[in-house]
């Protein structure tokens, strides 16, 4: 099949059209047309046709008076998106035994570039519980899930992914350079499971441990995530061959019903 830069390419028409996609569906207000224009750096004629082109196709809805919004039908896509993951579906019941053990909240995330995305999420049974909504994605640098799945990479791979972080300070324990994340990563690696020791959230804490296919081109991570008030580091400690254990069986089972990677 002859390649096709534009669509196969961000600066392609596809590529671009989904930039402005992308923009609309991760800005907290909706976004008017001068807005998008000053952020895209795209010619005026060019940006109108791909927004009434996203309009038209449900991907994109205008509020009156207020711009651009994402449409119902990426909801609808989400929906059957996360209904058909199989990876999902293979690591479901391994989620809730997780939960069952632990009584916290658990979590499901794949890494994506430089962020975890959080495929899947089995709630905390206490009355007190964390915010976090599946789709969301966070730095991988510090969540658990991120350091996990860093650790189960190859060096060259993770050193690509670490040349383009740029470290936001969180919380007071974020890590704030490559050398002070490289050095945790290594130490993950020796225990086979992280912590986020309140890196991302103030009073959030959790352990994970790392997901990966046999070639390592698809990486994940399963944690358990607590409140700091509730949850303690001798806790998580704990907690700790459980999710590893965890990890290993939704391997197994990936290795089971998805066979070797083609």
């Amino acid at each position: 099949m002859p390649h096709d830069p534009e669509i196969s390419t961000g600066t392609g028409t596809l590529g671009k059209a989904m930039s402005v996609l992308e923009m609309v569906a991760e800005a907290d207000a909706p976004l008017r047309f001068t807005e998008i224009l000053a952020r895209s750096g795209q010619p005026r004629g060019t940006l109108h046709r791909q927004l009434s082109h996203l309009v038209e196709e449900g991907l994109l809805d205008t509020v009156r008076d207020f711009g651009y919004v994402p449409g119902l039908r990426l909801l609808k896509l989400a929906a059957r998106t996360w209904e058909r993951n199989e990876f999902r579906a293979i690591a479901e019941p391994h989620l809730r035994a997780l939960h069952q053990l632990t009584g916290e909240t658990v979590h499901l995330g794949v890494l994506r570039g430089t962020e975890i995305i959080y495929l899947d999420k089995v709630e905390s049974r206490q009355s007190v519980r964390m915010y976090s909504q599946i789709g969301n994605a966070s730095p991988v640098y510090c969540t658990g899930v991120g350091k996990a799945a860093l650790s189960a990479l190859t060096q060259t791979d993770r050193l690509s992914i670490v040349e383009k972080l740029t470290f936001r300070p969180f919380t007071a324990t974020t890590h704030a350079d490559a050398a002070s994340l490289l050095a945790d990563i290594a130490a993950i690696e020796t225990c086979g499971h992280a912590f986020d020791r309140e890196e991302h959230e103030t009073g959030i804490r959790c352990v994970a441990a790392p997901i990966w296919s046999t070639d390592r081109a698809f990486v994940a991570g399963v944690s358990v995530t607590g409140p700091a008030y509730r949850v303690t580091m001798e806790q998580l400690r704990g907690w700790a061959a459980n999710v590893s254990d965890a990890a290993a069986l939704i391997m197994a089972d990936m290795a089971i019903r998805l066979g070797p990677r083609r």
